[in-house]
Formats: structure tokens, C-alpha cells, sequence
């Protein structure tokens, strides 16, 4: 069965292309800058040159089509009708409280991503686009979403909730949502088959350190704290965004420097984390290649990486102790895979703090692919 995943984000839409019975993925590529002057497409098959041309992408639907034609295309396509695609699947940032795991696209769902965009207005809006330009480019194929959100819906009431007046949970859902949950997901899931155990047996703490960074506590399969909010800017320290921060400080710099409420939030998720401490780059290579060298400017990179290294030793130590234990830390996402002497320090730092059996792993993400097999277990459920 093939399957279509669609990742869209503001001006962009990723896809890949999936045979979800072989596991392995027939294309992939991106539409990129959607609505300027200079869209362009990138698209690789599992077998040939990568594809690389200008295109003209007004809008979302303009950017499904383009996809589409070049997944059929004589030249560079992998099959021949857009309908040997079976299903549809969509990552989707924000579900709330209402969506607990994967689900089959309904009009009623529609809605409720809708409502939810509210909470995720950078996210949410792109995924409509491409559900509704699925809808109507592929009509009649099944879709699914996916959702970030839905693996943490496991996490106990002690560890989502904040210590505001109840009424305002109840009346406006403020409460730890986390994300990233696609990925915490599948490494979870991946680091079971490498340890050779199973994962209901298993206490986990998985680390996605991106540009975007998070940290889950995973016992037994299960979400039971993460460090991401309500928003995606609480907890680590991250390429542009703050992480951890007294709220006191909002109102502080309101009143110092003047500034909105846009402009204090613009300032703690772009101009903060890495890019704000190093003054270099939210790159964590770039900060990492300054830190080798001499003066002030080294030494605020330098700081930038204990800083960056710290908060996930300390949100590590506290998940350990809110487990009781632990069997494998596991790291992935870009600055894992490319960082292996990370990876090894906070292993050293942290020796007499973890068991002295646990394992630290490192596991590319593959959030696509789980994508794909939860959209093919959703719709082969829904045939039978």
C-alpha cells in the first residue's frame, strides 16, 4: 500500500512517499518559499539523482499539485496515477486534550484542528491548508493525522498541569501540551528493537535536540512528563527559543526596554537560546567551531554549550528520579547524530546520577515513517 505523508509548514511542504508493507520510502522532497516569487521544489527518488527546479507556487494547493505531478512525471516519477496512492497521511502540531492518538479525517476533525489552531497559530493553519488541497487534488483517498501532541496525552494531571487557578485549565485548556511527540515515539519504539526488550518493560528518557529541543520521561511506552509547555518555547535550552525561564522576566523587560507582548514573545523564541547567549549563531555548529577560539566571543560560545549541555543533564537527573530508575537514554535529532562528543559528556557528567546500567543510545528519527505505518494501520483497520 502506497502512502503519502504531507508535512506542511508555513511557506514549505515536505512529502515522501512510502510503501508501507516493504517499509522503505519510493521519493521524498519539499516545496519550498510557497507563495513568493522564487519557489522552488527539491525531489528525490530512493534510486535516482536528486531533482532540483524553480517553480511557480502561489499557495498550498498549488504546491499538492506540484507534488503530485511530480511523483506521476514521466521522468523523474515513481508511479504512474495518483491513484496508486492508498492514503494520506498529515503531521499535525496541535490536537489538545481531545486527540489521544492518530485518527482517521473527518469534517469533524477539520474542526476541532481548526479550534486548536488557536493554541498553535504558526502550525495548525498550514496543516488545513494541506488536508483541504489533499481533499481536493487526491479526491476519495483516505487521510489520517497525526499528531505531536498525542503521545504526551498519557502524562499524569501532577505532571501537565501548572499551579494557576483551576478555572483557567478548565475554561482555556493552559496546561503542558508537549511536542515533538512523533519523534519521542518512534525512538522509543526503535530503541525497544535495540535493546532486545520490551518497551512496556522499559524506562526511557528520549532526547530531541534539533533546532527545536525536547526531553520525555517514557515509562513502560507511556508519556509520563516532557519538557516543552503549553508552547514549544519552555524547557531547553534551543536554537532561538529561551527554554526555562521566571515569568517575572516578561514583565520585567516589558516595562525596562518597552516592549509588546509580540515583542517579548519574538524576543524569548527567535533571538534567545543559542543565537542569544553565543551571539554567533543558532547553528550549533557554527557555535561550536567559535568555542575553539579566543577572546569574549569564545567565551560566550563556550557558555552557550554549558548552558545548552546543563539544562538537559538537569532535566535528565529530575526524570530519572521521577521514573525511579532508568534502562537507556536516547538521543537524536540533528545535533545528536552530528555531536558525538556531546552525546559522550553528558554521559560522563552524568556517571553516579544514572544507573550504572543504563544504556546511551543514539537513534536517528524517522517521524515520516511512523507517519506512514500509522496511517496504514488506520486505514487497513477501517477496510476490514
Amino acid at each position: 500500500m502506497l502512502i503519502l505523508i504531507i508535512n506542511c509548514g508555513s511557506s514549505s511542504a515536505k512529502y515522501q512517499l512510502f510503501d508501507a508493507e516493504r517499509h522503505h520510502f519510493l521519493a521524498k522532497g519539499i516545496v519550498e518559499r510557497i507563495g513568493h516569487t522564487n519557489s522552488s521544489l527539491r525531489h528525490q527518488t530512493n534510486s535516482g539523482k536528486p531533482l532540483s527546479r524553480n517553480v511557480s507556487c502561489k499557495d498550498h494547493h498549488v504546491a499538492i499539485e506540484i507534488i503530485v505531478k511530480t511523483l506521476t512525471d514521466d521522468r523523474c516519477g515513481v508511479i504512474r496515477s495518483k491513484n496508486e496512492i492508498k492514503g494520506i497521511g498529515h503531521r499535525v502540531v496541535h490536537g489538545g486534550e481531545e486527540f489521544k492518538a492518530s485518527t482517521f479525517i473527518t469534517p469533524k476533525v477539520i474542526r476541532s484542528i481548526v479550534k486548536y489552531s488557536e493554541l498553535a497559530p504558526l502550525h495548525n493553519p498550514p496543516s488545513l491548508f494541506g488536508i483541504r488541497a489533499c481533499s481536493e487534488i487526491l479526491r476519495g483517498i483516505p487521510q489520517v493525522a497525526v499528531f505531536d501532541t498525542s503521545f504526551h496525552q498519557t502524562m499524569p494531571s501532577r505532571s501537565f498541569m501548572y499551579a494557576i487557578p483551576y478555572r483557567l485549565y478548565a475554561k482555556y485548556g493552559i496546561r503542558r501540551y508537549g511536542f515533538h511527540g512523533t519523534s519521542h515515539r518512534f525512538v522509543a519504539e526503535e530503541a525497544a528493537r535495540k535493546l532486545w526488550r520490551p518497551l512496556k518493560d522499559l524506562r526511557l528518557i528520549t532526547c530531541h535536540l534539533g533546532n527545536g529541543c525536547s526531553i520525555t520521561a517514557i515509562d513502560g511506552g507511556k508519556s509520563v512528563d516532557t519538557s516543552m509547555g503549553f508552547t514549544p518555547l519552555e524547557g531547553l535550552v534551543m536554537g532561538t527559543r529561551s527554554g526555562d525561564i521566571d515569568p517575572a522576566v516578561v514583565f520585567y523587560l516589558m516595562e525596562k526596554e518597552r516592549l509588546s507582548p509580540a515583542e517579548v514573545s519574538d524576543l524569548l523564541n527567535k533571538e534567545s537560546g543559542l543565537l542569544g547567549i553565543s551571539g554567533v549563531s543558532n547553528d550549533m555548529r557554527d557555535v561550536v567551531k567559535a568555542s575553539k577560539g579566543k577572546g569574549k566571543a569564545a567565551g560566550r560560545a563556550r557558555l552557550a554549550l554549558d548552558m545548552f549541555i546543563y539544562r538537559i543533564e538537569k532535566y535528565i537527573g529530575a526524570y530519572v528520579a521521577a521514573m525511579g530508575g532508568l534502562d537507556a537514554v536516547v538521543f537524536t535529532a540533528g545535533i545528536s547524530e552530528n555531536n558525538p562528543w556531546l552525546v559522550k559528556r553528558i554521559e560522563d557528567d552524568l556517571k553516579g546520577i544514572v544507573p550504572r546500567e543504563a544504556k546511551f543510545l543514539v537513534i536517528p528519527t524517522n517521524e515520516e515513517l511512523l507517519i506512514a505505518r500509522d496511517t496504514y494501520k488506520i486505514i487497513k483497520a477501517r477496510r476490514k
